[in-house]
Order: structure tokens, then C-alpha cells, then sequence
């Protein structure tokens, strides 16, 4: 196992000494750069090194004494309870994500993460907002366990579609909320109606519910009617997980009228959408007018909504609001009460204070900009690079770009290739529940410090890659 023998390596390095970066560790080992990004998450987690962003990984200054006993028997007693029932198993396969999460050091262009590197955060809200929240006297208090009113407030006012506080429970972050939905609407072994591709978050929490995930191809406007409705028939499946706005990997927004074709579809199934609306504040300069989100025109409580606030703020700032109308919604905070019992007083008044303060727009507006300025930058860099038939849509939101590769290339080995080259990015095999699907790779522009920093990034990559 890799985390052993790069363990036993460590465990010898000197306190506070660097550890080879994941570049190195992929040449040296000939592995992906996703197992060696979840093997250096798993002693992580075992105090043998830390992460620093931007620097790298360091050999941690103290590591707990070795257990003495003998801990083998636990793979068979996992192994025998997983088992057991005989039924559907629930799968815990967080490597996919943990690659999302994984730092780089500052010889890796990194075009793999997700959250806005903090050249693009808006670090005086933030900072702001805690300082104004820590000195509130309720701040210590308990909150009630669906969320302050306030913030409830805000989410359904942002929301629309008539929603109130009642309609609105709080979560710690888009993934949190995510997973106890999908567990609260489903059974073990339940059919789940996903988008192919998808968001690896979505698949993983999937998996660990022991839910049976069926895929469903997209077109430029999103998930296919006839497809869904084919789907649906049979596999009798009544939750459907969709992310209609600058979708990810793909980039593809859904327009008014194929969300009520989909609204039509999930209703005559009485199936439940879980809209995932990661990127609604992500849209560019040039986006235009968006399209509402589909629960404002669902009066019959058909969609869940998913509204996170960490994506455009602070990977830190895990805040999310849930909406739902109808009964679903006391089974809803039930599980977010189980599962988290409440979001911790402190960051909820955070993020109340930020999105109510008189900067909250104009730093919506400063980001959306940029982000526009690195989207063209990189759009530009990867025509140039990989031809334009390797971009289907370019998007005017969100944070990546979905790049085709000739359909003999292994995406999985290119990623390895251009962490040689010292670029990370995101295999697009890891975007598919079964298979590798065509190949693509997923080319973020936030996580960079700068929009120079992504195109040379590309750069590197499209000569490592040239045939």
C-alpha cells in the first residue's frame, strides 16, 4: 500500500522537513496522482504530516507513539459486517474528493481545485464579518436547530419562488447537505437518477448511502427529458440529483424551458429533484440574466434546493441553505439534526454578516470580472493548445472548463503526465460512476493565484500532452 511505504519513508524525515511533493511521488512511484493525493490525506489524518496551501507538505512536528496492539483484525471485522446483511453495501470512497482537496506546492500549477484561490476571496468581508459576529452576544448561544432566523431569512429571500424562513433549514456546506439529502430521501439500495457526468461529490455520497446511482447523458442544455423520463420508467427511481446552473464538469445551464420539461418528468414520477445550485454566485461578468432557480416554479414541493455559500467565500465558510416545502422538510432537519445537530452559532453570524453587509454585492461583481478575465484567458490558452473542437461550451459561470481529448487518449495517464510537467488538474473519468466515459479533462481557473498562472499552466500541459 502506497500510504504504508511512503509512512515508514516519512516517519525518518526530520520535524518540520518537506515532504517530496506529489510531482516527485507520482514519477518516483508510477502511481495516479489521485492515489498518491489520498494516501498523503490518509497520514494526514494520522498526524504524521500536515498540508500547508501554496507550500507544500511537511513532516509534522510531533507524531502520536505507535499502538502497540495489533489492529489487523479490523479489515476482517469491516470487511465481515459490510456483508452481513447481504443487501446493499454503503461504500466509503473518498479519493476522488480527496484529490479536489489536495494542496500543491509552488512548483505545481494547480488547475484542479475548486475553491477561489485567496487572491480572488474577499478577505476584508470576511475578515470583517468575523470580527462583527464574535463581538454579538448571542454568538456563544445556542441557535435553534434549523438556522438563525435571519440567515433563514436571507437564504429564502435570495431563493425566491414565495419561499419563507419555515421553508429554509441550514447545513454545514453544499457536500454536508448533499449527503444527508440523498440519505433522508432514499433507502439502501434505492435507485438515484444522476447526471453523467457528474460532480464526484454527488457519486461518493451516493455510494456511501448504498444508494444504486443510475446515470443519465446531458446535452448542452443539461439532463435529457426522454432519457430521465426512460430512466425513471425503469428504474422507479424517485430522487433525481441535477445541477441546472453552469454545471460541473460540463458547463451546461438548463433554460427555462427545459427545466419545466424536467419539473413535468419529476412530477408525473412524483420523484423528488435535488437541485444543486453550487454556482449561482459564481456567474461571470457576461452572463446576462439568469435563469431562476427551478424550485422558485415548483409550488407542488417536487425540488429540494441546495445553496451553498463556501464556493464564494472561503472553503471555511461551510454554510448552506437547504429549501423544501411540504412534509419533506421536518424529515429534512431531522437528519441535518442527527447528522450535524446544528451549524456552530459563530459561523452562521459570519456569514449573516457578510451577506447582509453593504459589500456583499460589489464583491459579487469584483469576482464575476475576473473570473470572465480568467475564463478568457484560459479559453484562449486551451484553443490554442488542444484545437477548438476540444471546448463544447464555454461557459459564463462556475470555474472550469470541460476539455475533450481525442477518443484514443487516457485521461487518467495524461493527469499523471501533466503533474510531471507540474500542473494538477482532474481526470474526467473521476466524473463518471461507472466507466471512464469519453475522455476530458477538467481545467479549473480559480485555484491559481492569477490568470498568468493559468495559462501557463495549460501551456505545460498541452506540450506534455502533444502526441
Amino acid at each position: 500500500m502506497l500510504a504504508a511505504a511512503l509512512g515508514a519513508e516519512i516517519a525518518g524525515l526530520a520535524a518540520g522537513a518537506r515532504v517530496p511533493s506529489q510531482r516527485e511521488l507520482v514519477n518516483r512511484f508510477g502511481a495516479s496522482a489521485t492515489t498518491v493525493a489520498h494516501a498523503l490525506s490518509l497520514l494526514a489524518q494520522r498526524g504524521l504530516v500536515e498540508a500547508r496551501p501554496g507550500a507544500g507538505t511537511y513532516r509534522t512536528n510531533s507524531y502520536p507513539s505507535a499502538v502497540s496492539g495489533d489492529t489487523s483484525w479490523q479489515e476482517a471485522a469491516l470487511d465481515i459486517t459490510e456483508h452481513l446483511a447481504g443487501g446493499p453495501q454503503r461504500r466509503f470512497e473518498s479519493r476522488f474528493l480527496t484529490n479536489a482537496l489536495a494542496t500543491s506546492g509552488p512548483e505545481v500549477v494547480d488547475l484542479n481545485g475548486g475553491y477561489l484561490h485567496p487572491h480572488l476571496q474577499p478577505l476584508t468581508l470576511l475578515t470583517a464579518g468575523l470580527s462583527r459576529a464574535a463581538r454579538r452576544s448571542e454568538a456563544w448561544e445556542r441557535p435553534p436547530a434549523g438556522g438563525i432566523p435571519e440567515l433563514r431569512d436571507w437564504f429564502s429571500a435570495e431563493i425566491g419562488g414565495g419561499l419563507t424562513r419555515h421553508d429554509i433549514a441550514l447545513t454545514g456546506g453544499g457536500q454536508n447537505a448533499l449527503a444527508t439529502v440523498l440519505r433522508a430521501l432514499a433507502q439502501p439500495g434505492d435507485p438515484v437518477i444522476i447526471e453523467s457526468p457528474t460532480y464526484p461529490g454527488t457519486i461518493a455520497a451516493g455510494h456511501a448511502a448504498g444508494l444504486r446511482l443510475v446515470p443519465v447523458p446531458l446535452d448542452e442544455h443539461g439532463m435529457q427529458p426522454d432519457a430521465l423520463d426512460e430512466a425513471l420508467s425503469k428504474a422507479s427511481a424517485r430522487v433525481i440529483v441535477l445541477q441546472p446552473l453552469f454545471h460541473n464538469p460540463t458547463g451546461a445551464t438548463m433554460t427555462t424551458a427545459r427545466q419545466a420539461e424536467i419539473l413535468e418528468i419529476a412530477r408525473r414520477h412524483r420523484a423528488f429533484v435535488v437541485e444543486d445550485d453550487f454556482a449561482r454566485y459564481l456567474a461571470h461578468r457576461d452572463a446576462g440574466l439568469l435563469p431562476p432557480p427551478m424550485i422558485a416554479n415548483d409550488p407542488h414541493g417536487s425540488v429540494v434546493h441546495i445553496r451553498s455559500l463556501t464556493k464564494v467565500a472561503s472553503p471555511s465558510l461551510r454554510v448552506a441553505g437547504v429549501a423544501a416545502r411540504g412534509p419533506v422538510m421536518a424529515r429534512l432537519r431531522a437528519a441535518f439534526v442527527i447528522d450535524t445537530m446544528m451549524v456552530p452559532a459563530p459561523l452562521q453570524l459570519t456569514a449573516l454578516e457578510i451577506v447582509t453587509g453593504p459589500g456583499w454585492r460589489r464583491a459579487l461583481s469584483t469576482l464575476g470580472a475576473e473570473l470572465a478575465r480568467r475564463r478568457d484567458a484560459a479559453v484562449r490558452a486551451v484553443i490554442t493548445g488542444f484545437g477548438p473542437q476540444s471546448l463544447a461550451i464555454t461557459p459564463r459561470g462556475g470555474y472550469h472548463l470541460w476539455v475533450a481529448l481525442p477518443t484514443h487518449e487516457d485521461a487518467d495517464r495524461n493527469s499523471e503526465a501533466g503533474l510531471a510537467a507540474g500542473v494538477s488538474l482532474t481526470p474526467g473519468s473521476n466524473y463518471y460512476p461507472s466507466g471512464p466515459g469519453l475522455p476530458h479533462l477538467r481545467l479549473s481557473y480559480v485555484a491559481a493565484p492569477s490568470a498568468t498562472d493559468v495559462v501557463t499552466g495549460i501551456q505545460r500541459l498541452a506540450r506534455a500532452l502533444a502526441p
